[in-house]
């Protein structure tokens, strides 16, 4: 049985405000469509069951705050206006979902990670980062363990509809 849904995953959008087309930037935003659907149906997989359930859906600090542009520029191109976009959108499905889930015993909440990349990115990219930082370094992917088991288990029985942000300060600027 699943009682538990971690709800991660869109298709990548390299382009920023200046080359994105109105056809990608909707594909785009398509992708919360895919969150949505599978949250429903944890919801009426343990609604069916009767016992509680949990969405952690996975939002970024972009979805609260908007990027420095500087920090891309001349490197990579910027962070896209339709991934801040979706995970925006992904932090406001979270509390109208929580809202209206609350009375069936399934919890929404948001995990929203900061700056984690991957070990392939541009190091210059990384520097640049880690400069806007208040803990001046990235996050390890160990350090959104905790918080996912949190979200997950009892000990957030109480909490829904909120974003819980692990990034290293950066929206605390």
């Amino acid at each position: 049985t699943i009682d538990i849904l971690v709800n991660n995953g869109h298709e990548a959008l390299g382009k920023d405000w200046k080359t994105v087309t109105q056809e990608e930037f909707t594909r785009h935003l398509g992708n919360a469509a895919a969150y949505f659907t599978l949250a429903r149906r944890l919801r009426d997989h343990v609604v069916s069951r009767g016992v509680p359930g949990s969405v952690i859906m996975l939002g970024s600090m972009y979805g609260s705050v908007g990027s420095y542009p500087e920090v891309y520029e001349g490197v990579t191109a910027i962070s896209p206006v339709a991934y801040h976009t979706l995970k925006g959108g992904v932090l406001q499905m979270t509390r109208h979902l929580a809202v209206c889930w609350a009375g069936d015993g399934v919890r929404v909440n948001t995990l929203s990670p900061g700056p984690f990349p991957s070990p392939t990115v541009n190091p210059e990219l990384v520097r640049r980062l880690e400069e806007k930082s208040p803990l001046r370094r990235m996050g390890q992917p160990d350090e959104l363990a905790g918080a996912v088991v949190f979200l997950a288990s009892s000990a957030s029985r109480y909490m829904t509809g909120q974003n819980l942000v692990i990034d290293g300060g950066w929206t605390a600027w």
